[in-house]
């Protein structure tokens, strides 16, 4: 019997490493070998900010890398260009990776035994293929944009997009009637930037990874059934495995791209229970400096304290000015950190509401937490999640933009002040708390779901026939 060894790919965001990483805490702590697979770029990232204890596994688990064919000097903001690249590069350095480590493997019982890919990195799936590996599909986002991915040739047959993903009618979609509403010009593959990008995007994520999905042995989720009924009905080969979550294995949060300023704990130890506004938008959320003052302005006129996470630029500095004396004005009531320890802040007693720009672990964590949402999305699968958020589940509220297209201090102070006065919401938040905590416990669908998994990974004679 051969031993079972894992090789995880993650796509090289930080919404994508972060919950393939509590994949591999799952894996690890049920003795199961695990190579982690991060881009060069990642890797130095990752390993720049975590002790050699953060990842909280053992000798199990092992962090490589290899290239995606970008240069240092290209810009790695530019999706389009970084996914058409890798989707170019990668699957050789792959398929050379995995025969390096069944070379070194003693009497093939140390070979990989089945991949574990990113949902937007399809292409794994035919070096799968070659090398006769079993292959399951992980997606980091929500089970409704997988779903919305799957069924692009249904879209097409409607009529509702081209065949370059583009929208052609301006109508609602719903993809099943339990399943959120769905603006065409919001598709995650029609908003990721301007028109080449999207296209790009689309051909290499959204139908790779339909082709990827369709013969993966397994597909699983970080959600849960209670939280998508209808996705899962729709294509009942998705498997709810989450939320996965840190905290829910006692363990620390791991794969950030920037030191967590851990000082926002001990601000908040000092603030009411209930009253502090956490202001975090993840990891690619760009404002202009026009809205970044309104932000500021919005937070400082609700007279509530806030906790802001502004992240840094790409080298290292902030490229934001603040309003002539703002921070003389707001003083102790605000606390501005480059990154925070985000699970550890939403569970901390102090937080009201959580403004966000709804990206899946944010959500995920959020709701976890019980924490209402202020709704702030940027891009892709946010505006799907925003409307989970407001619509479906009604946790929380949507920030509006005015005719220019900005989100002002008074729409921010009015919408604050109409949130943490809705007692509905606040009950419906802490009513899906508990219904997402129960999902992960024993004999519930996500762990059962999970074990299921981990059981077919150990499966004897689990390789797939080349």
């Amino acid at each position: 019997m051969k031993n079972s060894h894992v090789l995880l790919i993650p796509y090289p965001a930080q919404g994508h490493v972060i919950p393939l990483i509590e994949v591999a805490g799952y894996l690890t702590a049920n003795d199961i070998k695990v190579t982690y697979v991060n881009t060069e770029n990642t890797h130095k990232r990752i390993t720049s900010v975590w002790s050699e204890n953060d990842h909280g596994s053992s000798d199990l688990m092992k962090m490589v890398s290899i290239p995606d064919g970008i240069e240092p000097s290209d810009d790695r903001n530019d999706l389009g260009k970084l996914t058409e690249t890798m989707s170019r590069v990668m699957p050789s350095k792959l398929e050379e990776l995995i025969k390096g480590i069944n070379n070194n493997s003693v009497s093939g019982d140390d070979n990989i035994t089945c991949i574990i890919a990113d949902y937007c990195m399809g292409w794994v799936s035919k070096v799968a293929k070659k090398m006769g590996i079993r292959l399951a599909t992980f997606c980091a986002g929500s089970a409704a944009l997988l779903a919305s991915f799957l069924s692009v040739q249904t879209l097409f047959e409607d009529g509702v997009i081209d065949n370059n993903g583009v929208p052609l009618k301006k109508q609602i979609v719903h993809l099943s009637t339990t399943m959120p509403a769905m603006d065409p010009s919001n598709f995650t593959w029609a908003c990721m930037g301007d028109a080449a990008t999207n296209k790009i995007l689309f051909n290499i994520i959204v139908l790779e990874c339909k082709k990827a999905a369709e013969v993966a042995d397994r597909i699983i989720c970080n959600s849960t059934m209670e939280l998508e009924p209808g996705a899962y009905t729709l294509f009942p080969k998705m498997l709810p495995v989450g939320p996965l979550l840190a905290t829910n294995r006692s363990t620390k949060q791991t794969g950030h791209f920037w030191n967590e300023d851990s000082t926002c704990l001990t601000w908040l130890d000092q603030q009411p229970v209930g009253s502090v506004i956490y202001v975090a938008f993840g990891s690619y959320t760009i404002f202009d400096q026009p809205q970044f003052e309104e932000l500021a302005l919005g937070l400082e006129v609700t007279n509530k304290p806030f906790l802001w996470v502004v992240r840094p630029g790409v080298n290292g500095s902030t490229n934001y000015v603040y309003p002539n004396g703002y921070m003389e004005r707001v003083g102790a009531r605000g606390k501005v950190v480059p990154w925070a320890p985000q699970q550890e802040v939403l569970k901390h007693p102090s937080v009201a509401c959580f403004m966000s720009h709804c990206g899946w672990n944010s959500t995920m964590e959020g709701v976890s937490n019980g924490v209402q949402f202020l709704c702030w999305p940027y891009f892709a699968d946010q505006f799907l999640n925003a409307t989970y958020i407001c619509d479906m589940w009604k946790t929380g509220l949507g920030l509006k933009k005015d005719d220019i297209g900005r989100v002002t201090r008074g729409e921010i102070e009015s919408t604050v002040e109409e949130l943490l006065g809705n007692n509905i919401v606040k009950e419906n938040a802490l009513n899906w708390k508990q219904k997402v905590f129960d999902s992960v416990q024993k004999g519930n669908t996500s762990h059962k779901n999970l074990n299921n998994f981990i059981d077919w990974i150990k499966e004897e004679n689990g390789i797939a026939n080349a």
